[in-house]
């Protein structure tokens, strides 16, 4: 089983979300995990003093980890605002062009998911801030209409990654999908949108889904994980995807990234 590890970009700069509840849903949000018990004081007071550094992205730690590790992994940038996603494309581009120039893929978190002309203008956005010719794309928080994927393969992208299963790759006219197997957020969260689990919980059922992966012969796992967590005011977080980075090179996966693994499957 091959490994396929990416982030999704959802937030770049506090200063975004002025004009929003972005910010103080975060604040609410840290109160109920301390008062739960879920953090501790010290990591409580590091996220309300972070709010004032302005930068919510944590890009440049986690490509640096990534290289370190040979993870290739695959960075997907929004080109449309929405849904707490409020960054412009001016804003993004150098942070595309900084993963692009560390030999990292990367592709459009995508806003529109019913209309096929705004999924469209998504799609020449990050052509023509990128100038990457193929790339792919996964819907912001995975919604999905009946010809969603159709209409992405429409578009022109040669993947997505928005159906959350543990199922094998497949194709939609010329698109591939990759099924996301395991993202960290329905894991710590566990259907609240604040963290409820321990970083031990967390690894187990990480154990438990990997161990079924394997039992129905994934040919790739698909992993997940929002780059500002890669970050200390979020501890259990950051320390769980180190830990997951160890434990399936101890499993002795191989991680490629998806546009290695289209080249496997076009074969």
């Amino acid at each position: 089983m091959k490994i396929i590890v990416s982030h999704d970009v959802d937030h770049l700069y506090v200063s975004e979300h002025y004009a929003d509840m972005v910010v103080p849903k975060f604040i609410v949000r840290a109160f109920i995990e301390l008062f739960s018990g879920t953090i501790s004081v010290k990591t409580f007071f590091k996220r309300i003093f972070k709010l004032f550094m302005n930068r919510w992205h944590r890009i440049p730690e986690i490509v640096t980890f990534n290289n370190k590790n040979n993870i290739p992994a695959t960075f997907f940038f929004g080109m449309a605002k929405g849904k707490g996603m409020m960054y412009s494309n001016k804003s993004v581009q150098p942070w595309i062009k900084y993963v692009l120039d560390n030999g990292i893929d990367a592709g459009v978190h995508g806003i529109a998911y019913c209309e096929e002309q705004l999924i469209k203008k998504e799609n020449e956005r990050f052509f023509a801030l990128s100038d990457k010719k193929e790339f792919g794309i996964r819907i912001h928080y995975l919604r999905q209409k009946p010809d969603t994927l159709l209409n992405l393969e429409k578009s022109g992208y040669v993947f997505d990654s928005s159906d959350y299963a543990l199922k094998n790759p497949y194709k939609i006219g010329s698109m591939w999908e990759f099924p996301l197997s395991l993202m960290e957020g329905y894991l710590f969260e566990n259907g609240k949108p604040w963290q409820t689990q321990s970083i031990e919980q967390v690894k187990k059922k990480t154990i438990e889904i990997f161990e079924e992966a394997k039992n129905k012969n994934l040919q790739y796992f698909s992993i997940l994980f929002h780059d500002r967590y890669f970050d200390s005011s979020f501890k259990d977080w950051k320390n769980w995807y180190i830990w997951l980075i160890w434990f399936l090179k101890e499993q002795k996966c191989i991680f490629i990234s998806y546009q290695d693994a289209i080249k496997e499957l076009e074969q």
